[in-house]
């Protein structure tokens, strides 16, 4: 009789062993630190820490390969934000709006701890940014600003696009040309980047009576603005400015001068202005083919990653909006030492 109770409790305790490994199992989660993974709307993700020490974020930002600056701004957010740096990152890449929203509300379901956005349009963040302050989700902005209260973020780290619009405007301005008959190219209509940057020079255009002679959308991107340059050139419409908002649209409009022979940069037939301050372009510049380059900083990272550690240290952020130093540059002032610390890419 005693055996057989000894065989019982042997039993029992097994079975209790076996069910208490089972939970602790079940309630913990491990993956390999190299593993990633990524859906059609390309999502990276990182993977999660199993000791919870890690800092999750989700990263929101345009098409990497959207231009130089993306590119180069996408590099250094991806090289800060890894493990080896305290935090377990998830990116999402897109120029619409609507795809970048849903992104934010699946990181806000997967427990974020922190979203870093990258709008690719001004409009629509208000409710999808309402719910991420509910979940105690942090939303810190970079790069580009939004329409949205003030206190559905906790910090932005952005460039005064209106500002690079103003610098460039008033340097063209300062060239005291005969007459001003300008091509504008346009970015992506909506980015804080195209809004500032178009709106310094609708507003010159109106004060000091400049002539626009087209006004379109080449989305950045350098086939589209040499097309409509290449359509303003066969039109036999009389221009003398470019002013093109990147440097890749830029590109694209000298090209389309170059198959017409049509002379550009300093002391020739038209004026180029690019922004963004590719190393490409300030060489473009130094050479005197360009006439000016507005800067944009990419390099946003470490400013993103002071403000969370003031902010996981319990910190109050003395400024909320975080203004990046950026300048213009002009073709007969421009040196080897300012492409060599200015200019971004190979």
């Amino acid at each position: 009789m005693k055996k057989k109770i000894l065989s019982l409790l042997l039993v029992v305790c097994l079975g209790l062993s076996l069910v208490g490994c089972g939970g602790n199992d079940a309630g913990s989660t491990q993956s390999d630190d190299n593993s990633s993974s990524s859906s059609s709307n390309n999502e990276e993700g990182g993977s999660t820490s199993s000791g919870g020490d890690l800092i999750k974020v989700g990263i929101i930002n345009n098409d990497s390969n959207e231009s130089g600056y993306r590119t180069a701004n996408n590099k250094d957010l991806k090289a800060k934000f890894t493990k080896e740096n305290g935090y377990d990152a998830s990116f999402f890449y897109s120029n619409k709006n609507d795809e970048q929203i849903a992104a934010a509300q699946k990181f806000i379901q997967d427990g974020v701890n922190y979203i870093l956005l990258s709008a690719a349009n001004k409009a629509g963040w208000d409710s999808v940014l309402q719910d991420a302050k509910t979940e105690g989700v942090q939303v810190i902005l970079f790069d580009r600003t939004i329409d949205a209260k003030e206190d559905l973020y906790v910090a932005s780290i952005v460039s005064d696009m209106e500002k690079e619009g103003e610098t460039a405007v008033n340097w063209l301005r300062d060239q005291k040309l005969k007459e001003y008959n300008i091509i504008h190219l346009q970015g992506e209509m909506g980015t804080a980047a195209q809004v500032g940057r178009s709106g310094a020079l609708d507003k010159a255009v109106e004060t000091d009576k400049w002539n626009l002679v087209t006004q379109q959308t080449a989305d950045w991107n350098a086939e589209k603005a040499q097309q409509i340059v290449q359509s303003v050139i066969d039109s036999g419409k009389k221009f003398n400015v470019i002013y093109a908002e990147n440097d890749d649209m830029a590109k694209g409009a000298v090209a389309a001068l170059d198959k017409a022979n049509i002379s550009h940069g300093v002391g020739e037939d038209v004026v180029i202005m690019g922004f963004d301050c590719n190393k490409w372009a300030l060489k473009e510049l130094k050479a005197k083919n360009w006439n000016y380059d507005g800067q944009c900083n990419p390099f946003q990272a470490n400013y993103i990653d002071d403000v969370i550690k003031k902010l996981e240290a319990g910190e109050t952020l003395t400024e909320k909006t975080i203004i990046l130093d950026e300048k213009g540059f002009d073709a007969n002032e421009i040196t080897d030492e300012d492409i060599k610390q200015y200019g971004i890419g190979g």
